[in-house]
């Protein structure tokens, strides 16, 4: 399956849950999905969370006043 028959079916999917649960709840579903998918991407290790952190930029800390 390409990437755009897979896109296709996830579309149906959520259409259909939209219609089967309505609106809130295939949001809902559309979330919980990403969470298994992220939690899985990172079980196998083909998401690493260090090196996600060290892309973003960093905030330029600025020294606290001490009294």
């Amino acid at each position: 399956m390409n990437p755009q028959q897979l896109a296709a079916l996830l579309g149906f999917l959520f259409v259909a849950a939209w219609a089967a649960l309505g609106f809130g709840d295939a949001v809902l579903c559309l979330i919980g999905a990403g969470v298994f998918y992220l939690a899985t991407a990172i079980y196998r290790g083909e998401l690493d969370l260090v090196e996600l952190q060290q892309r973003l930029p960093q905030q330029q800390r600025s020294p606290r006043s001490t009294r």
